[in-house]
């Protein structure tokens, strides 16, 4: 079967502009047309973003919003905006996705909720607590959780050296990075120009699986 592997990074705003794409991949995916694996990338160890960052980081919001139709909330502006502390951990929110999948919880449908209490709601997704209440609104029983994260840290830096790797293998410079492979092998998948086109984009994967 084709699969697709999704290199992201939760803490990208490109891969959260990215998010239809992916969602078009999920819908293939639970139709059986295609296999989708997803690649966490650990694009930002825990770190307190300096006030003197936020500006970029709104400029490159406003970059993706144009671009991608993604919507930043008022609350997440404000939030990077203010002098409030302001902590980015990709590497909690990779292992929350990996903890989720050990309980059947769909990966992307964790990110999404992961994108959406960040960049809409403005919520500390780096707070285990947060996480916590994501998962338990897709269905996680608390204890259950607490154990899968337990279960998921020693096997983040396995998954994040695994993307490294298959990002070197390739020359993938970034995230999002799509990456399919078949019978007749692996082959990049140009998705940048299918920002607000999902048509274009659903007929580029049509002509995949076929």
């Amino acid at each position: 079967m084709l699969t697709v592997h999704y290199i992201f990074d939760p803490m990208c705003g490109w891969c959260y502009g990215a998010t239809e794409l992916v969602a078009q991949l999920q819908q293939r995916a639970w139709q059986g047309e295609l296999a989708l694996m997803l690649h966490p990338g650990g694009m930002m160890p825990r770190r307190a973003i300096d006030p003197s960052f936020r500006q970029h980081i709104l400029q490159a919001d406003q970059r993706i919003a144009e671009l991608t139709g993604a919507e930043f909330g008022e609350a997440y502006q404000q939030r990077v905006a203010s002098n409030g502390p302001l902590v980015l951990d990709s590497l909690i929110t990779a292992q929350a996705i990996i903890a989720g999948q050990t309980l059947g919880i769909d990966g992307v449908d964790l990110l999404k909720s992961i994108q959406q209490a960040h960049y809409q709601h403005g919520l500390d997704v780096a707070d285990e607590a947060t996480l916590a209440e994501l998962a338990k609104d897709l269905g996680a029983d608390a204890t259950k959780w607490k154990d899968a994260m337990a279960a998921a840290a020693p096997k983040l830096d396995g998954a994040v050296q695994q993307t490294r790797e298959l990002m070197g293998r390739f020359g993938a410079q970034g995230f999002p990075t799509l990456l399919v492979e078949s019978d007749a092998g692996w082959q990049s998948l140009a998705h940048q120009s299918y920002y607000g086109n999902p048509a274009g984009w659903s007929r580029v994967l049509d002509e995949l699986i076929d």
